[in-house]
């Protein structure tokens, strides 16, 4: 979870960075009485030097042309932590705590969900209501994975707190960027280490091994993260394709 694994707060595409009220739609707008789409919630989850930047960011240029989106729908961009002000300030504190201010573990859980309780009310849950599509670095399966199988915290109590912090709000996709441990290592190089990547090679094992059983469990979809960049871009859109035409279908079923 290092500062250069994550693109900085949010945005939405086609659009400076500020109030997200004062933002314009990406493509034609959404006549007047028209009813709304339901947004997307698409998140890319993975050990750091998986390349969840680099494919957040192609998803980002390439989603708005793709046609998947409807007309008018924006795509913003977020991550966790820090998609929010208040989240900024959580992520400062988890990752580069000042000199005895590190939390404990149960502090740690704690404060991941605060930032994802903020983020969900102040960003993720209103743009999906406004028939945007939300494309977010991390969401509540690191949590699971790196507070419950790394760290060891009860994953019951994982779920409790999450479902709190949440509302009940999950992805309708989440893209599992999978990468071998030892490939991570080698990516990241003499990278300097956030707190919690420095919280040694075992743990960061358990970490690995927690994602893997995540992905099976949440039916997540594998994608190979040690192809070309390249490849790991198609990949990713091939799924967001499959995604778009079964939800299409659904919605044919049901009409």
């Amino acid at each position: 979870m290092n500062q250069a694994e994550r693109p900085e707060g949010q945005e939405f595409r086609g659009a400076p960075q500020q109030d997200p009220a004062a933002l314009s739609h990406a493509g034609q707008e959404r006549s007047a009485g028209a009813v709304t789409p339901p947004g997307r919630f698409v998140v890319l989850e993975g050990i750091d030097g998986c390349g969840k930047t680099t494919q957040l960011e192609r998803l980002r240029q390439w989603l708005p042309t793709s046609g998947l989106m409807p007309p008018g729908a924006r795509l913003l961009t977020s991550r966790e932590p820090g998609g929010t002000p208040l989240g900024q300030a959580l992520r400062e504190l988890l990752l580069h705590p000042p000199a005895g201010a590190a939390p404990c573990s149960d502090a740690e859980l704690l404060l991941y969900a605060a930032d994802r309780a903020q983020h969900v009310a102040q960003v993720i849950r209103p743009a999906l209501e406004a028939g945007d599509w939300v494309l977010c670095d991390r969401f509540s399966g690191s949590t699971a994975a790196y507070q419950g199988y790394g760290r060891g915290l009860p994953l019951e109590r994982i779920a409790a707190l999450e479902g709190f912090a949440t509302g009940g709000l999950e992805p309708d996709l989440t893209l599992w960027l999978e990468l071998p441990l030892e490939e991570s290592l080698r990516r990241r190089g003499g990278r300097a280490a956030d707190r919690i990547e420095a919280s040694g090679h075992d743990f960061l094992e358990r970490v690995a091994a927690g994602f893997a059983t995540l992905a099976r469990q949440r039916s997540w979809q594998r994608v190979d993260a040690r192809q070309s960049s390249e490849m790991v871009t198609q990949e990713c859109q091939a799924a967001l394709r499959c995604h778009a035409a079964a939800g299409a279908v659904q919605g044919r079923a049901d009409g």
